[in-house]
C-alpha cells in the first residue's frame, strides 16, 4: 500500500478554488480565456494559469476581471480573503502541489543535495544554517515537511525522477561525519529505486552545462512542461514553452557530461568505503 499524502496546503486549495471561480464567471460571460485576456490587458496564458490554480490573482487584476466579467466585486473580496501562507512561500508551496503530482521530475543541484534526495539529519543541518536563523519549531516544522514530501519516491506509481548533482555537494560534510556517511548510505539506497536515475557531474569537469545554478523540470500529470528555479532571493516558474526548452536542453546536456548511474553508484560505493 503506498503512503498516505500529506494534507495540501489551504492556500493552494484556495487559489484552486478562486481560480475555479474566474473560469465559471468567464464562461457565463461567454468569453474564451483569450478572448478575455485583452480585456483585461493579460495574455491568455495567465488567465488558464490563475485558473488552474498555478498564479496568484493579483488585486489590480482581480479589480479589472470583477468589472469585465460583471461580479460585483467577488473574485477583489476572493484574493482579499485568501489565507496567509504560514510555512512555505507560495510559489514554493505550488512548487510542492505540482511535484506530488507530477508524472517526470529532473533535477540538478549544484550547492545542497535536493530536498528529495535529503535525510532527516541532513536536511536539519541545512535549516539550521538559514539567516536570519528559524527557530526550534520551524526548523521541526519544516524538517518534517522535507521528509513527508519523499514519500513520492515509494509510491506504487511514482514518477519518473532523475537527479543530476555536482560532485562538490558530496563532499561538504553537512551534518558531520557521521550525518555524511548516513546520507551517503541513504544516497545509495535511492540509487536503487527503479524509477530513479542519479548521476554525479565529476568535480573536475573544466566546465559543464550548469554553471548558471539549479533548477528543476517538471512535468505535470496533462503533459504540461514547466521549470522552477530557487535561489537565495527568492524563486521562479517558468512556463513559456522557449524558455522550458532551453532548460530542457541544458538538462540534456548535463546528463551528458555527468558520470554514467553505473559509475554514480560506484562514486557513492568509494567514498562509503572511505568513511
Amino acid at each position: 500500500m503506498s503512503a498516505k499524502k500529506p494534507p495540501r496546503p489551504k492556500n493552494l486549495t484556495s487559489m484552486k478554488m478562486l481560480g475555479k471561480q474566474l473560469g465559471a464567471a468567464r464562461r457565463a460571460m461567454g468569453y474564451t480565456q483569450s478572448a478575455l485576456g485583452p480585456l483585461v490587458r493579460v495574455d491568455e496564458e495567465t488567465i488558464a494559469s490563475i485558473e488552474q490554480g498555478r498564479r496568484a490573482l493579483k488585486p489590480d487584476l482581480a479589480a479589472l476581471l470583477d468589472e469585465a466579467l460583471q461580479t460585483k466585486g467577488m473574485l477583489s473580496a476572493g484574493v482579499a480573503n485568501l489565507p496567509e501562507i504560514d510555512q512555505f512561500p507560495m510559489r514554493a508551496e505550488l512548487y510542492m502541489e505540482h511535484e506530488r503530482e507530477a508524472i517526470a521530475l529532473s533535477l540538478y543541484a549544484n550547492q545542497v543535495l535536493p530536498g528529495l534526495l535529503q535525510t532527516r539529519t541532513y536536511a536539519e543541518a541545512v535549516l539550521r544554517e538559514r539567516v536570519p536563523a528559524y527557530g526550534k519549531e520551524e526548523i521541526e516544522a519544516k524538517v518534517a515537511g522535507r521528509v513527508d514530501r519523499q514519500e513520492i519516491l515509494q509510491r506504487r506509481d511514482p514518477p519518473t525522477l532523475s537527479f543530476v548533482i555536482w560532485e562538490p555537494v558530496l563532499h561538504l560534510g553537512i551534518g558531520g561525519p557521521e550525518g555524511q556517511a548516513e546520507q551517503l548510505r541513504h544516497l545509495r539506497s535511492c540509487a536503487e529505486l527503479p524509477s530513479v536515475s542519479m548521476q554525479f557531474l565529476p568535480m573536475g569537469s573544466p566546465s559543464h552545462a550548469g554553471l548558471d545554478g539549479p533548477f528543476i523540470l517538471l512535468e505535470t500529470p496533462d503533459h504540461q512542461h514547466l521549470a522552477y528555479i530557487e535561489g537565495q532571493r527568492g524563486s521562479q516558474w517558468v512556463s513559456d514553452a522557449d524558455e522550458v526548452s532551453r532548460l530542457a536542453r541544458k538538462y540534456a546536456m548535463l546528463r551528458t557530461q555527468a558520470l554514467t548511474t553505473h559509475d554514480s553508484k560506484g562514486l557513492l560505493d568509494r567514498l562509503l568505503g572511505e568513511q
